[in-house]
């Protein structure tokens, strides 16, 4: 009788930082843990399912968790699972979460002052069941990614300095936002979208975090223009799928592992609810591309190149 072979940790893709805090490169987005869609699409996941999968992502070394208080569903709630599943939390688990977007018990989305920060925060820390958040992402709307964060991200460095956040990161910014950030507090991650067809500019910020030595968090790394709703096979070039095939890996797998390969620097979040694809997920970090076989993928994701335009046109996460 075959034993089944022993899963990948999260540990085979290497370690970063986060200020002054240490992870594994392979981490876990909790968007996906409330329904078989983002926030109130699809079906609710089994509550225990996604219990099961975050206790299991912990047992296979992921000691990052991306979340965020509107990531929730009718019935499920991605910052309550995370407690119920993991409280008391391991001392090396570091849950980053992102505050300025919020959503009413509707589910309606709203964006808040500078002055609502503080609620937003301490939303997250009673969901949570902490006294202090590890990293808080300055979540930047579309529509002002040309503009100053600087109120906005003045009032989490106050936070800050209070106790409540112990590290401070910016989330879809443009260059010149991060270098606003960085005058008014450190900034220990940018969580950009990024993945294959990124634009030139969003590769260049990537290079530039890696020089700051600040971690690059890309989102949206496998689902591609597809954001939310995921990814589609349509989207996927020969140049991918010929790539999985011949390393005998998932599509999705081949993303992930071409965006770790970035840069020392670039971190993982793939979100899911589904135990198998946990478990892929993880594995890709253990996956080896080769010089070659990366700069195929760079150089075919011209397919891609609409992906973060695109997503600069909705509103959500």
């Amino acid at each position: 009788m075959s034993l089944r072979p022993p899963a990948s940790t999260a540990a085979a893709a290497g370690t970063w930082r986060l200020g002054d805090l240490t992870v594994n490169r392979v981490g876990l987005g909790a968007m996906r843990l409330t329904g078989t869609e983002a926030f109130s699409g699809g079906v609710p996941r089994d509550r225990e399912q996604a219990i099961a999968l975050l206790r299991r992502a912990v047992e296979l070394g992921v000691d990052h968790i991306d979340t965020a208080a509107y990531y929730f569903s009718s019935t499920r709630s991605a910052n309550e699972l995370i407690n119920r599943a993991l409280a008391p939390y391991p001392d090396d688990l570091v849950i980053a979460t992102k505050v300025w977007p919020s959503r009413d018990p509707s589910g309606a989305w709203w964006w808040a002052t500078p002055e609502q920060l503080r609620g937003q925060v301490e939303e997250n820390l009673r969901q949570l069941g902490r006294d202090h958040l590890d990293v808080v992402n300055l979540r930047v709307p579309p529509n002002r990614r040309s503009g100053s964060i600087a109120e906005h991200f003045g009032a989490l460095a106050e936070l800050r300095d209070a106790g409540l956040i112990r590290h401070l990161g910016v989330s879809n910014v443009t260059s010149e936002q991060l270098t606003e950030a960085l005058t008014i507090a450190p900034v220990v991650c940018v969580q950009n979208p990024y993945g294959i067809g990124a634009p030139s500019e969003d590769q260049a910020l990537l290079r530039r975090c890696g020089e700051l030595d600040i971690a690059f968090v890309p989102f949206f790394a496998i689902a591609g223009p597809g954001r939310e709703a995921g990814p589609a096979a349509a989207e996927d070039g020969d140049a991918v799928r010929d790539i999985a095939r011949a390393h005998g890996v998932s599509v999705a797998q081949v993303r992930l592992a071409w965006t770790l390969r970035q840069g020392p620097h670039v971190l993982a979040i793939p979100g899911t609810g589904d135990p198998v694809h946990l478990e892929q997920n993880i594995a890709a970090g253990a996956i080896r591309l080769s010089p070659e076989e990366s700069a195929l993928l760079t150089s075919s994701g011209g397919e891609d190149r609409g992906s973060v335009a695109n997503s600069e046109k909705k509103t959500k996460n």
